[in-house]
């Protein structure tokens, strides 16, 4: 890399007060913030930026084309998902050669029925720099299709309708909506959730008739408060359309049957701090997932009108102190249960009958979870498997022989042989004595230690499990470990695991992430000077935290899309998504919080050390981490930092949180990021 011969871009300091009930700030790069995405100053900036990382990155060039056209000659291109059944169709998604996007599809009663294509995405797309469908809903009666659609990358959708018998589109149009829909049993009436045009928070439920202006759209459900999202759909039964608001310690469900015009609301269980559930229904009953009286999730059944009243609740699942219930699926004579225990995700199979047992795998580390189970009346459940050497895996279970049928195993091309790899799942010893689990993949005959990239995410109790990764592969073979650390602020443990990494308690993730580094040192996987860290949006939050905390352990960082100006973002409720996060990281209208936030908020916390090289990347339009959030982080890393590493900033100027849309577009930047690191580590060839 070239970086120590060509200066960098240097933003002008303009300083500002951030103004919050506990003092005032001063934040020297705050003009970098531009709403409407129009300031000439702050565009030319980001331009420079791109030119910079251009520049420093050119030498790595020809193994970033290596990198991509191996990723890439991987992937069979006219390959096609498994088809699954629903109100007597198939469904499925396929790709052809060389196209970027996917072409949804169904077939009637039989796979051997001439195809019906619902949606070409590739045509969709024409002439666009990014375009995304959110999602697709056909009618009760398979006669229509809604789908919702992004041509920007702020996740501000767009709804429009097909009629399948004709192909005709309907002049019906609904714009900034989340992606969700749900169909009425009317077969004329959808449901959706409106943004605000500020805050693009999905705020309030509509109903649209087909055939009517949208401005007229009756309110069904307007959310007064802002620290809940709320969605839309409908149960596995179909006969309730569902809205569902949560936030992150609490939830609520309104029902509507979806036979009734009128479409009346009511609410099963009226929301209360620290209760969290959801519902579908079944003959007559209410299953439910809680948490009430229950850390980590129970399910419960109960009669129709005795949904309120928790004494006749009945156990289905009862909870347990060593598994936590993350989802579950209804059917007939069973239930289907998403569970992670040990560390690890599984599916349970839980019968009416009281009998309940776990899906096995030979693997030390896979993950296991539900596939698309349409149909109620069946006993074959769908489910998928994968490893960080095994691809991705579809499978049919048949609950009464207990055979599992593989369907589809995801071909990789070339000569990948999972044989070539191991995978081992351990335990690193954090600084307050917890065990942490960490998943890690490497190639056969590994000889002493070698390159290291951890990744991370551990935030929102969103666990990050082991499976497979083609592109990692051009990381294996050339060497390296690739090791995910399953730290505090995920639930692979359990709810107190989540817990234990949030609010005040939120240090415990950066510092496990840290602890396991070294523990990788330390057992000599890792070779100390050849480890790299990397994590995406909450995960850039873990990685400005570790640069600021650790920067003497990481030869470099990949900070992707990074959540990086912790106390500003969260003391202005303009911006999407602030309200809604208070109870994941603390409202700093609050002392206590904003000096704790204030502690570790990687913008904040910039220091005048050396720090490790650093790849940022962002979206211009991202609505969920602000793209000035990491021009500003940048801006005061060049300002302080006093090394001579390289540090890169690549914005995609025309996508959002996602990054680019397309099959393949988005291996480019993997393969920028790949060749970064390698270039790092000395192994260009």
């Amino acid at each position: 890399m070239t970086a120590l011969t060509l200066k960098p871009p240097i933003a002008a300091i303009q300083p500002h007060q951030v103004e919050s009930p506990h003092g005032a700030r001063t934040d020297d790069y705050y003009w970098l913030r531009d709403d409407e995405r129009t300031n000439k100053e702050m565009l030319a900036y980001l331009t420079a930026e791109n030119a910079y990382t251009d520049a420093v990155l050119a030498p790595t060039k020809p193994l970033q084309e290596k990198l991509y056209k191996e990723i890439v000659g991987r992937i069979k291109q006219d390959d096609a998902s498994v088809p699954y059944r629903k109100r007597g169709y198939w469904y499925y998604r396929r790709y052809e050669t060389g196209k970027e996007y996917p072409i949804y599809a169904r077939k009637k009663e039989t796979l051997a029925a001439p195809e019906q294509i619902l949606l070409d995405v590739n045509q969709m797309a024409v002439g666009k720099e990014f375009f995304q469908v959110g999602s697709y809903d056909v009618s009760l009666d398979n006669r229509l299709l809604a789908w919702t659609e992004d041509s920007v990358g702020r996740r501000q959708f767009t709804m429009r309708v097909r009629n399948l018998e004709t192909g005709e589109v309907l002049s019906d149009v609904v714009t900034n909506i989340d992606p969700g829909l749900a169909w009425a049993g009317d077969n004329r009436t959808l449901f959706y959730v409106a943004k605000d045009p500020k805050t693009l928070l999905g705020d309030k439920v509509r109903k649209h008739i087909l055939g009517t202006d949208e401005k007229k759209d009756p309110l069904v459900y307007a959310e007064k408060d802002n620290s809940f999202y709320i969605g839309v759909g409908t149960t596995k039964d179909d006969k309730y359309v569902v809205i569902g608001s949560q936030s992150t310690v609490s939830s609520e469900t309104r029902v509507a049957r979806a036979d009734d015009p009128k479409h009346d609301f009511r609410v099963l269980i009226p929301r209360e701090r620290d209760h969290e559930y959801g519902a579908e229904h079944l003959d007559g009953k209410w299953i439910m997932r809680t948490n009430w009286q229950a850390k980590n999730f129970r399910i419960v059944s109960v009669a129709d009108a005795d949904v309120a009243d928790r004494t006749k609740w009945h156990d289905v699942v009862a909870h347990r102190d060593q598994a936590f219930i993350d989802a579950f699926d209804v059917f007939r004579d069973f239930l289907a249960v998403e569970e992670h225990s040990g560390g690890l995700a599984n599916v349970r199979i839980q019968l009416w009958s009281g009998k309940s047992f776990l899906i096995d795998s030979d693997e030390p580390a896979y993950t296991a979870g539900l596939g698309a189970n349409a149909e109620i009346d069946t006993k074959l459940v769908r489910y998928g498997y994968t490893s960080m050497t095994t691809p991705a895996s579809t499978y049919d279970f048949d609950i009464d022989t207990g055979k599992k049928t593989l369907l589809k195993r995801e071909p990789v091309l070339g000569d990948f042989d999972p044989a070539n790899y191991v995978t081992e799942h351990l335990w690193a010893t954090a600084r307050d004595g917890v065990k942490v689990p960490i998943s890690l993949v490497y190639r056969k005959g590994r000889k002493g230690p070698a390159p290291l990239l951890q990744y991370a995410y551990g935030s929102y109790g969103s666990s990050t499990d082991p499976g497979f990764s083609s592109s990692v592969l051009s990381l294996l073979d050339r060497g390296f470990i690739y090791a995910i650390a399953h730290i505090r602020g995920g639930q692979e443990m359990g709810r107190s695991w989540y817990e234990d990494g949030k609010l005040l308690n939120k240090r415990n993730t950066f510092t496990d992430f840290i602890d396991v580094t070294r523990y990788l040192v330390a057992q000599k996987y890792a070779d100390p000077s050849k480890v790299f860290a990397m994590g995406g949006s909450a995960g850039g939050l873990l990685m400005g935290a570790v640069a600021n905390m650790a920067p003497q352990d990481y030869c470099g960082i990949v900070a992707q899309v990074p959540f990086v100006d912790v106390v500003t973002t969260m003391l202005d409720e303009s911006i999407p998504l602030t309200t809604n996060e208070y109870d994941e990281w603390g409202n700093p209208q609050d002392k206590k919080y904003y000096d704790y936030l204030l502690s570790y908020s990687p913008y904040d916390n910039v220091a005048a050390q050396a720090y490790p090289a650093m790849f940022v990347g962002t979206g211009l339009w991202d609505s969920q981490v602000q793209y000035y959030e990491p021009a500003k982080w940048v801006a005061k890393l060049r300002k302080f930092k006093t090394d001579t590493k390289p540090l890169v900033f690549r914005i995609n100027m025309e996508a959002g949180h996602g990054g680019k849309s397309g099959r393949f577009q988005y291996y480019h930047e993997t393969a920028e990021q790949y060749a970064f690191v390698l270039d790092l580590a000395g192994i260009a060839q």
